[in-house]
């Protein structure tokens, strides 16, 4: 879609962001439809949003001119955090001049209501909820930290279950001190680096009666 601003074309742009490759993108660009919005002004990042290396984002970006209008299906798709989608704003709106619409919340339309009530409507609007997803992020970690110190206490295990040294590690050690076999294949036959045997032979000597 296009409109015409100062003896210009203003263009319409829209930008998807899936958290990984494996995530389906579908359900923000069933949101665009009715747009028309060009295919090469949509863009799309398939990588999360803990920093902002993004590189369709930065694309768009590069390309926003005063008077366009940028389309985002919800606010925490410009950043990670309250900061970061505040920067983001600011940089769209003010460096580059564009507009933003947030499809999730019509009252955070900057193409809109350009009034200074409606502008500051539109900013405190924009901080409450940029506030809110950063703490629900927050809330979400901290009940994920919570219940891995619960399952921790219940005695589960995370990560790969501990290996240990095979049944006739005593002879394997003892051929290789002797020099019968190296060090790549007493490695080899226990399964593990040298470092993790050393470590692990110190432990099992520190066990022995004195």
């Amino acid at each position: 879609m296009y409109y015409k601003y100062k003896n210009r074309e203003r263009e319409t742009f829209a930008y998807v962001r899936v958290s990984s490759k494996e995530q389906n993108e579908d359900r923000q660009m069933l949101a665009l439809r009715g747009w028309e919005i060009a295919e090469q002004n949509i863009y799309v990042d398939k990588k999360s949003g803990k920093d902002f290396e993004r590189p369709a984002y930065k694309r768009m970006i590069r390309r926003l001119q005063k008077g366009d209008r940028l389309i985002v299906k919800s606010i925490d798709r410009l950043g990670r955090n309250y900061v970061e989608i505040l920067e983001q704003w600011r940089i769209i709106t003010k460096e580059r001049g564009a507009d933003i619409t947030v499809l999730d919340m019509p009252l955070l339309d900057t193409a809109r209501d350009k009034d200074l009530l409606g502008t500051l409507i539109g900013d405190l609007v924009l901080q409450l909820l940029s506030f809110v997803a950063q703490n629900e992020r927050d809330n979400i970690r901290q009940r994920q930290a919570e219940g891995i110190a619960a399952a921790k206490a219940r005695g589960v295990k995370f990560g790969r279950p501990e290996k240990n040294l095979p049944d006739n590690f005593d002879e394997l050690y003892d051929k290789w001190r002797q020099g019968e076999i190296s060090t790549e294949e007493l490695s080899e036959s226990c399964g593990m680096a040298m470092s993790v045997i050393y470590k692990k032979s110190r432990k099992l000597r520190a066990q022995l009666p004195q």
